[in-house]
């Protein structure tokens, strides 16, 4: 008899629980493919197809026009792990309003890109299937803009291909602080694949209300919650929660925090000071726990760290001040894009 490995019944259990639950939701909650098929994104979806470690991959993405006079720059936007491309949707307006090409991409293991089993995750691979993307489209420079879990793939990218990144935007990046070394203990991918099996909408919301709006809440936020919540419901769920895991160990295993020097692109950092995000940081003991996510400290000590860069704080906004406080977001991050020595001097 095949005994299937201890990761692997961890996902049949999920699909289990999944079930379960699937039977108790109510009509309204809407389930989504392993794709996120059916959940209709502001843009048409287009697809780069490629062979990646022996399969054959879809890594979905949008790619949105200048809607005023093009300024020749392109702008790619990176989302973070609870996100996707659909939800940079406010700032793909501002940037194309501005004369941007967008390019705002699904990764590999995230929404509706491709959930390839015994795919080894790790961030150099993410930069170099962006990378290739990107080639496709015979785009050879841009400004790469990430948030949270982007943010750190934004730094690799950089890091990876300093001559063809202009300049590097990062959004209350995680990663401004080496968990393991601090404290947070490690956890297995059956330690990560057991979490998966919790993940419910009330938990996500609950999370984001706390840490990305600042224990805010606009109705508007829940578009996002049930977009992720969704594809726990779903048939595909198995193969979401198989993906979220393995990502949860690449961010919790591959620090970019001791490369920052080597960082050569102007940079911007936009950190709202509310923010309190640090992976795992429940699995960490209370005096540990108490010490992590501090992102007004991280913020200002990145800054010290990173050459050409400033920073932006939002003493009011949490870990997503792109959708928390859009207008506020925008002018800022136009001001520096458009006039980078004096566009971002001032602290929002």
């Amino acid at each position: 008899m095949h005994l299937k490995p201890l990761f692997h019944l961890a996902v049949a259990a999920t699909v289990a629980l999944g079930s379960s639950a699937a039977s108790a939701q109510s009509a309204a909650e809407p389930a989504y493919g392993p794709e996120l098929q059916g959940f209709d994104y502001p843009y048409p979806v287009q697809h780069y197809r490629f062979s990646s470690q022996g399969q054959e991959l879809d890594m979905a993405y949008l790619d949105v026009k200048p809607a005023a006079s093009p300024n020749g720059q392109t702008a790619v936007l990176l989302h973070g792990k609870n996100f996707c491309a659909a939800t940079w949707d406010g700032t793909i307006k501002a940037l194309s309003g501005a004369g941007y090409r967008v390019i705002a991409l699904d990764q590999i293991g995230f929404c509706k890109s491709s959930k390839p089993e015994r795919y080894q995750f790790t961030f150099q691979q993410l930069a170099g299937n962006s990378r290739a993307l990107l080639a496709s489209l015979g785009i050879e420079h841009s400004i790469m803009v990430g948030h949270s879990t982007g943010g750190m793939l934004a730094m690799r990218y950089a890091l990876m291909y300093p001559d063809a990144t202009d300049r590097l935007v990062l959004v209350d990046p995680i990663g401004l602080e080496d968990w393991k070394a601090k404290g947070v203990p490690w956890l297995s991918l059956d330690g990560w694949m057991q979490r998966e099996t919790r993940v419910t909408a009330d938990s996500i919301r609950a999370y984001e209300r706390a840490t990305y709006y600042a224990d805010t809440w606009d109705p508007s936020y829940e578009t996002w919650v049930q977009m992720l919540a969704g594809m726990y419901r779903g048939e595909g769920r198995a193969a979401v929660a198989s993906s979220s895991a393995r990502l949860y160990d690449m961010i919790a295993t591959q620090p970019v925090f001791y490369e920052f020097e080597q960082i050569k692109p102007p940079t911007l950092l936009f950190v709202g000071d509310k923010d309190t995000t640090a992976i795992a940081k429940d699995t960490a003991p209370p005096e540990i726990r108490k010490t992590l996510g501090n992102y007004p400290v991280l913020g200002k000590e990145a800054a010290k760290r990173i050459p050409h860069i400033q920073l932006i704080e939002f003493p009011d906004l949490g870990h997503s001040p792109q959708i928390q406080a859009p207008a506020r977001f925008h002018d800022a991050l136009l001001g520096w894009l458009q006039h980078p020595e004096t566009g971002a001097t001032l602290v929002k």
